[in-house]
């Protein structure tokens, strides 16, 4: 099936569409682009230089992908990328900036929705199954795995890590990693697990029951990170959902500059202590955990 143009839709040299595109009005192609079979790119719809697209995607009105990374440092004739999957939704006003490093890309996976003004810094990686609602905006380097829920106004700050099947309440925001199935509730702070996403991911009770456990070592039994680590460890009965839980603590603990960022810190009225990274506060620069209304 044959690529369906707009009259007004500019698609320059060099760019390569699949089979089956629609273009809407005003849409805008830049060269070395490649959109995959099937998508749809709506009114004013803008892809920028070295933009690289699986197919079924729907791009909202006057999105803009593959813009220069926003870094006052970035050369903006460095050849860097961005990269998407397939069957990711992404509504008006959307913005994903290709990344700053030489040779890199800015990559984000398949079977996400993007609501209105939701932003992906340049350089990050976004797993599959992603969810920003609207206004929710993610800076440079981060990290945010799958499943992840950022609901409306939810804040990324540069080089944090998001595990998988995180939840986020709308307003809330981090500057430190957040852990696989946690739910943040405010400003670095957690209140408990994503129980309903758990179980509909489709993990098993026992796989439930030993990332509680998991999360128990972390934020409840008054350990520091590190022997809450050991506590983990001793446990090589562990599925898949726990062991990815711990790692991705073990990786926080022993990050290096600049992604040194701790680790979130359990809500007001729960938490037995900070849970940072080495120095035991919850962020490189000691950020307060805040209070709860």
């Amino acid at each position: 099936m044959a690529a369906q143009i707009h009259p007004t839709a500019i698609v320059a040299e060099g760019a390569r569409l699949g089979e089956g595109v629609a273009l809407g009005p005003n849409v805008v192609i830049e060269p070395d682009v490649v959109v995959g079979d099937r998508c749809r790119l709506l009114v004013g719809a803008v892809l920028h230089r070295y933009t690289e697209m699986g197919p079924d995607n729907v791009v909202g009105p006057y999105c803009v992908f593959g813009g220069l990374g926003q870094d006052s440092h970035f050369d903006p004739e460095t050849p860097t990328g961005l990269r998407i999957g397939s069957g990711n939704v992404f509504r008006e006003h959307v913005t994903l900036n290709r990344a700053t490093a030489e040779g890199g890309a800015t990559t984000v996976g398949s079977g996400g929705y993007f609501m209105t003004h939701a932003h992906v810094g340049h350089d990050c990686r976004v797993g599959d199954r992603v969810i920003l609602a609207n206004n929710a905006a993610v800076a440079g380097h981060c990290e945010i795995g799958d499943a992840v829920n950022l609901s409306a106004n939810c804040l990324i700050h540069q080089f944090c890590w998001v595990g998988e099947g995180v939840m986020m309440r709308g307003g809330a925001g981090v500057s430190n990693h957040a852990p696989p199935f946690v739910i943040v509730v405010a400003n670095n702070l957690v209140t408990g697990l994503n129980v309903v996403g758990l179980r509909r991911a489709g993990y098993s009770p026992a796989d439930r029951r030993q990332v509680k456990e998991a999360y128990r070592f972390l934020y409840r039994a008054k350990l520091t990170p590190a022997r809450a680590l050991e506590q983990m460890d001793a446990h090589t009965d562990w599925g898949d959902a726990a062991c990815r839980f711990r790692e991705f603590v073990r990786r926080a603990l022993a990050a290096e500059r600049p992604f040194n960022r701790g680790i979130v810190t359990a809500r007001v009225g729960q938490r037995a202590r900070h849970v940072g990274g080495r120095g035991g506060a919850s962020g490189p620069q000691g950020d307060s955990p805040g209070s709860l209304t």
